[in-house]
C-alpha cells in the first residue's frame, strides 16, 4: 500500500520524476527544452514551493502562475494535446509513488489549473491579463 503525500520531500520526489519525464517527452519536451529554455536549477525550486503550497499549505507562494504561460503561448500555441500530455505524465507520476487524500488533491488541483490555463489561453481573456 502506498503512502500519501505528507511533506516537502514527497513533493520534491514527484516534481523531480515528473520533469525528468517531461524533458524527454516526444510531444511536450521541446516546449520546455527549446521554446521556453527552462533553467531547471531555478524552475524546480519554484515548482516545489508551488505544489507544497497548493497541496500541503506549508509554503507561501505569491508568484503569478498564469503570466509565464501566457507569454509562452505567444511563442508557441499551447494546444489542448500538450495540456493532456502534461496531465497524463503528472497523474502517472503521482500514482506511481503515492495514494491518498493529498495525492488526489494534487491531481485535482493540477487538472483545475490546466483547465483554467487552457480557457485563458484560448480566449480573449488572455489579452486582458497581459
Amino acid at each position: 500500500m502506498q503512502k500519501d503525500i505528507l511533506n516537502s520531500a514527497d513533493i520534491k520526489l514527484i516534481i523531480d520524476n515528473f520533469y525528468a519525464q517531461v524533458k524527454q517527452d516526444k510531444l511536450i519536451g521541446f516546449i520546455f527544452n527549446d521554446i521556453a529554455q527552462v533553467n531547471w536549477e531555478t524552475h524546480l525550486p519554484i515548482m516545489y514551493d508551488f505544489w507544497e503550497s497548493t497541496v500541503l499549505g506549508t509554503v507561501e507562494f505569491k508568484r503569478n502562475v498564469m503570466l509565464p504561460h501566457l507569454l509562452l503561448n505567444e511563442k508557441i500555441h499551447l494546444k489542448p494535446e500538450f495540456f493532456e500530455r502534461w496531465m497524463h505524465l503528472f497523474t502517472q507520476t503521482i500514482d506511481t509513488f503515492y495514494a491518498g487524500v493529498n495525492a488526489e488533491k494534487m491531481k485535482s488541483r493540477a487538472n483545475n489549473i490546466s483547465a483554467v490555463m487552457q480557457y485563458k489561453i484560448s480566449g480573449e481573456d488572455s489579452k486582458r491579463i497581459l
